[in-house]
C-alpha cells in the first residue's frame, strides 16, 4: 500500500511539473562601452544588460545597469536585426523613444522592467510592421535576431544622440527552472528506493 501511495504521489507530482519543463527560458548578456558603438567613441562609460525571455509565458525582462557616462540620457532601447552578427547598426526593435520608466537626464543608474511580449506596445511600430504586422510576427523577429547575435542594447545620451555605450546581446547557458525540479525530483525519488532497500 505504501508503494503504491508513493508511486502516485510521484506520478502527481511529475504531472504538475512536467509543464514547467516545457518553457524555454533564455538568458542574454551585453557589457555596454563607447567602444562597441558604431562607429566607436571614447566614453568612460560602462554598463551591462540582461534580457530574460520566457516563451511559455512570453516576457522579456529587461536589466540594466550603468555609470560614467559622459552626457545625460535621452534613450535606452534593443535595435534588431543587423545584417550580419556582432556588427553594424539598426533601427528600434523595442519601445519608442525609450523603455518606459528608464531614467532619463542621467549619467548613471539602473533599469529593470518586464515586458508582455503579446502586445505591440512592447515593440517599435515600425517592427510589428516589418515583421508581419502582428506582435506574435515581432516577438519571432525579435528573440530570432537575438538568438543569431543580430541585436544590441543601446544607451543613447547628449555626448552621442545616436548611442554613447552599447553591447550585442549573447545568449548565455542557464538550466531552465522545470529542468532542475524534474532533476531533484529524479534525485529524490533515487534517495528514497534506495533508503527503502537499506
Amino acid at each position: 500500500m505504501k508503494r503504491l501511495l508513493s508511486a502516485i504521489t510521484m506520478a502527481a507530482t511529475m504531472l504538475f511539473v512536467a509543464p514547467l519543463a516545457q518553457a524555454t527560458i533564455i538568458t542574454y548578456y551585453a557589457d555596454l562601452s563607447g567602444l562597441n558603438e558604431s562607429p566607436s567613441n571614447a566614453s568612460p562609460g560602462t554598463g551591462s544588460a540582461t534580457v530574460i525571455y520566457d516563451d511559455a509565458l512570453h516576457t522579456m525582462q529587461v536589466k540594466a545597469t550603468f555609470s560614467g557616462l559622459i552626457g545625460n540620457t535621452t534613450a535606452a532601447h534593443i535595435h534588431c536585426c543587423t545584417l550580419a552578427p556582432m556588427t553594424g547598426t539598426v533601427g528600434v526593435a523595442t519601445p519608442t523613444p525609450t523603455f518606459p520608466g528608464f531614467s532619463l537626464g542621467v549619467t548613471s543608474g539602473t533599469y529593470d522592467t518586464t515586458f508582455d511580449m503579446t502586445l505591440a506596445s512592447s515593440y517599435n511600430a515600425s517592427f510589428v510592421t516589418a515583421s508581419g504586422g502582428t506582435a506574435a510576427g515581432a516577438e519571432a523577429a525579435l528573440f530570432a535576431g537575438m538568438s543569431a547575435g543580430k541585436a544590441y542594447f543601446n544607451i543613447h545620451t547628449t555626448f552621442v544622440p545616436s548611442g554613447e555605450i552599447r553591447g550585442f546581446l549573447a545568449a548565455q547557458a542557464v538550466p531552465e527552472p522545470g529542468s532542475l525540479a524534474l532533476i531533484g525530483l529524479g534525485l529524490a525519488g533515487l534517495a528514497f528506493r534506495r533508503r527503502k532497500k537499506a
